[in-house]
């Protein structure tokens, strides 16, 4: 194969483990010394991250290139889309939003993409020499196969090995796997290396007759049966996960956050369900609010639709209740836009051109403008003098008497190869309304930074905040998966795959 030293990782569904294979791959490659780096062609996903270059690509790509201990860059991911609306998406090409299409009209655009698409990879092949990519649902979706530049597609024109993963917890494993193969033509059959299944519980022994019949069916191996690890937090690319927050603490604090149609990067909040003393829940249905200490709200895609969403679900009531009682809330980015006067599109940036009555708890209001801002943050709270660091990702210019009363004094973070990296301009970001109950702010992932995250529990009513290492936790959480599929699927048998020498 022209690539021998790339590995696609493809799925017999979505959420099948792709993305955390990758990661974990990626990490015990590294942590034997190699060099190694990520990369998926295309993602759909409303969770973003910021390059340093400035620009935008897939979470789950920053979260792989953590595991590989890289900053990411936007060969990582060169096509991103996300969704704002059940038809259509924003494309963006190398980390800039190149406009929106429909389905229909992305469709006919892919084969001008898949040259750039190559570039990133051979750019990526060429510096770090060994690069594993993340496939996107299944390689078997018989209407996306023609012009698909997101798994076998890529793999053809890339000539790279396939590993397939399959959940056996959500059952039918064999049947995805065998009928996943079956659809592909005989090249792309030929150039999957063998199974991974992914979240086996139970005694391995009762699966063994399973796994020999596969083989035998398929004449092709198991590489590896990973076991379901618990608790394991490893960033989602973009489902929302159900459960609550881990909170063990007497003094717990409680937060929920509305999910609307379009929210984007919930990842925001991940720091908070793994908080021994704070209980989080992300709720979309209303009736099921039971109560909370702190509503966030969080990231959009389409803020003026999923603004008139959470006034028609009954959540702008509850919002209005729970402050009348003395609750806070906090909004972040698109979140944060909503909780003004209005909110104006007169370019039709997100959906039709028009303005929206805001929630009107902050005394400012929005324009939606074509520029997007894109830009990793960093500097302190105003209050307490806490660091905070992040990025940003809005399209929209926020003014008013509100903005009087920032949260944070920051400035861009610049590239080390940027032309602009002396100019460090200080400007503020967020407001709080007069009372203090409300707050807002275009900082993503400004929780992560332990001192920013105690004083706004304290904020929301915890008595007392203990420091929480969330960064530390992350690496840990690295290195545990990386120990549990390497158990499962052997460092040599992971060279052998992309044929390179292990490192003894």
């Amino acid at each position: 194969m022209n690539n021998p030293h790339t590995l696609m990782v493809q799925g017999t569904t979505s959420d099948a483990g792709k993305s955390v294979l990758v990661a974990a791959i990626c990490r015990i490659l590294v942590n034997h010394g190699h060099r190694v780096a990520p990369f998926k062609s295309q993602n759909m996903a409303l969770n973003s991250a910021v390059t340093a270059s400035g620009g935008e690509i897939g979470r789950a790509q920053a979260v792989q290139a953590e595991a590989c201990r890289l900053e990411p860059v936007v060969d990582m991911n060169p096509v991103l889309l996300k969704p704002n609306s059940d038809l259509g998406a924003q494309v963006i090409v190398r980390g800039e939003a190149i406009g929106n299409m429909k389905a229909r009209q992305y469709h006919e655009h892919k084969p001008e993409l898949l040259e750039k698409v190559m570039e990133s990879h051979n750019r990526l092949r060429d510096e770090y020499g060994v690069v594993i990519v993340e496939g996107a649902g299944s390689p078997a979706e018989i209407n996306l196969r023609d012009r698909d530049i997101a798994n076998m597609g890529f793999a053809e024109v890339c000539d790279c090995p396939v590993i397939i993963v399959a959940d056996i917890d959500r059952g039918g494993v064999f049947a995805h796997l065998v009928g996943t193969l079956d659809l592909l033509s005989p090249s792309e059959q030929a150039r999957v290396k063998g199974f991974v299944i992914n979240r086996f519980r139970g005694d391995i022994k009762l699966l063994e007759s399973g796994l020999d019949w596969l083989e035998a069916r398929t004449g092709k191996p198991v590489l590896g049966v990973i076991p379901y690890i618990l608790d394991l937090h490893i960033e989602a690319e973009d489902a929302i996960a159900q459960q609550q927050g881990l909170a063990t603490d007497k003094d717990t604090l409680k937060v929920v956050v509305p999910c609307y149609p379009r929210t984007s990067n919930h990842t925001d909040f991940d720091v908070l369900r793994m908080h021994p003393q704070v209980d989080c829940e992300f709720l979309r249905d209303p009736a099921r609010f039971t109560g909370a200490d702190l509503l966030i709200l969080p990231g959009s895609k389409n803020v003026r639709g999923d603004l008139d969403w959470l006034k028609s679900s009954g959540w702008a009531d509850i919002i209005a209740k729970h402050l009348r009682y003395g609750g806070k809330v906090l909004g972040v980015c698109g979140g944060y836009q909503m909780l003004g006067r209005w909110i104006h599109d007169p370019d039709a940036i997100e959906s039709d051109a028009g303005s929206s009555e805001g929630l009107g708890y902050l005394n400012m209001e929005t324009q939606l403008t074509p520029v997007k801002t894109l830009q990793n943050v960093c500097g302190f709270e105003l209050a307490s003098g806490a660091a905070v660091k992040g990025y940003e990702i809005h399209a929209g210019v926020s003014e008013g008497p509100a903005l009087e009363q920032p949260l944070f004094e920051i400035q861009r973070v610049a590239a080390a190869d940027d032309s602009t990296s002396g100019v460090n301009d200080l400007f503020r970001d967020g407001a709080r309304s007069d009372d203090d109950q409300v707050r807002g702010s275009y900082i993503h992932g400004l929780l992560d930074e332990s001192g920013v995250l105690e004083t706004i529990l304290t904020w929301a009513g915890l008595s007392e905040t203990d420091t929480f290492d969330y960064a530390g936790l992350r690496q840990q959480e690295f290195d545990r998966l990386a120990r549990e599929v390497e158990a499962a699927m052997p460092y040599e048998r992971i060279c052998a795959l992309l044929n390179i020498a292990p490192h003894p």
